[in-house]
């Protein structure tokens, strides 16, 4: 299987061009993958939709997706990736767990989602480069989500701010909660911030990404996704300054205006943070450390603990489980544990391996950015953003393509037309 890419058109090297248009439809498909990780529970929304219609749209836009992504690389060509074989891995253990159908016939529908999903992210493997094609895509689709929430606000304060979220920020178009809308907010934050640093894009158009989404980060009062943010920025930014001045005088301001902020509007700043919450529900994590404690302490036989009880909703006793690695240890057992750990670690150490650059920078943020909000957000076990997050790591993280070798020049006296 001929895996060499050319890096500007995305074709395989000494194959002939990319089909037509072959980019542009690849930034179709991830926008198709991002809509269908939207999810379908959420807020309520101006207009009602029935849950039954969102489910046919996600789930018919990640079909779309692997039908176009398969259109365009019909020949299967693939490149080699570490991650979508833990992937596949987790998929087959998936399977098994979910088999038995402990967690109903959902369980199976669930792993054929999953299946499609990661079927869908090896044939864009294609063009996975190591160049930011896919953190461009990532942007540009997540930021035309940011934009219905921001239609939703401008159209309905009062839905996009409902007394049921205690005044934060939700999808009135689209039912997305804030924490969906905080991590969407975060992650283009931070990827434009290193693409303005590494002097890919220029300011004004900066601008218009960073300044409405942390406008809406901050409606949200996401606490995980403000921390993965900062944090994932500052392992981004510590990697590039030893190479880069425009990051040591950015990683200088910042801590300045974090000192002059934590001075001047200390006040502030805490009563965002604790979003009116009591010290004793702040302490269990909005009570999510009761659900934690409660699933641990479940009888479980030995097969569901190796295995898990099957892929499902990330609940536990109809409430959220709320933790990527238990939600894992649920549906998916010690053996998916395993499997998801092993991805962060190999994709950290890669990216820890690589020579300093923007592309390792966008990496060890987007890597960063999911080892901090696993810990209050499930999603690493499942198709979802998180995974997508973690593609794009991978792609960025992938060995530059190997230039075709040039044509050997005809023989003297040989004839043009054969």
């Amino acid at each position: 299987m001929d895996s060499r890419l050319n890096t500007r058109t995305g074709a395989p090297s000494g194959t002939g061009q990319a089909p037509a248009g072959a980019p542009r439809i690849v930034g179709a498909v991830w926008g198709l993958l991002v809509l269908n990780t939207l999810g379908s529970a959420g807020a309520k929304t101006i207009v009602p939709l029935p849950r039954s219609l969102i489910q046919m749209v996600t789930m018919g836009a990640l079909v779309a997706a692997f039908a176009l992504a398969l259109a365009v690389n019909l020949r299967l060509r693939i490149r080699p990736s570490a991650y979508l074989l833990l992937l596949t891995l987790l998929l087959v253990s998936s399977v098994i767990s979910s088999a038995n159908l402990e967690s109903g016939f959902g369980a199976l529908f669930r792993c054929f989602r999953l299946a499609l999903f990661i079927g869908t992210l090896w044939l864009l493997s294609r063009w996975w480069d190591g160049s930011l094609t896919f953190v461009r895509h990532h942007i540009r689709a997540y930021f035309a989500v940011l934009g219905s929430v921001a239609a939703g606000l401008v159209v309905s304060p009062g839905a996009a701010l409902p007394d049921l979220y205690g005044g934060r920020l939700v999808g009135a178009l689209w039912p997305l909660t804030p924490p969906q809308i905080g991590q969407y907010a975060a992650v283009i934050i931070g990827l434009t911030v290193l693409l303005l640093l590494g002097g890919r894009t220029d300011r004004t158009s900066a601008a218009v990404v960073i300044v409405p989404s942390f406008v809406l980060l901050a409606l949200t009062h996401t606490r995980t996704a403000t921390l993965g943010l900062f944090l994932g920025l500052a392992l981004a930014i510590g990697s590039l300054i030893l190479t880069s001045a425009a990051a040591r005088r950015f990683f200088t301001w910042a801590v300045l205006c974090a000192v002059v902020a934590g001075v001047g509007f200390a006040s502030a700043l805490q009563t965002w943070f604790l979003r009116g919450q009591s010290k004793e529900n702040f302490s269990s994590l909005t009570g999510r450390a009761k659900v934690w404690d409660a699933l641990l302490s479940a009888p479980r036989s030995t097969s569901e603990q190796l295995l898990g009880v099957g892929l499902g909703d990330k609940s536990f006793g109809g409430l959220p489980i709320d933790n990527s690695w238990l939600a894992v240890y649920n549906e998916q057992g010690l053996v998916g544990v395993t499997l998801v750990a092993v991805v962060i670690v190999v994709l950290g150490a890669v990216a820890l391996l690589r020579p300093p650059s923007l592309q390792r920078a966008c990496a060890i943020f987007l890597i960063g950015y999911c080892a901090i909000a696993s810990y209050t957000e499930a999603g690493l076990g499942d198709a979802s953003p998180y995974l997508l997050h973690l593609a794009v790591a991978a792609s960025l993280l992938a060995a530059p393509a190997a230039a075709a070798p040039p044509p050997a020049p005809e023989p003297a006296g040989r004839s043009e037309v054969t």
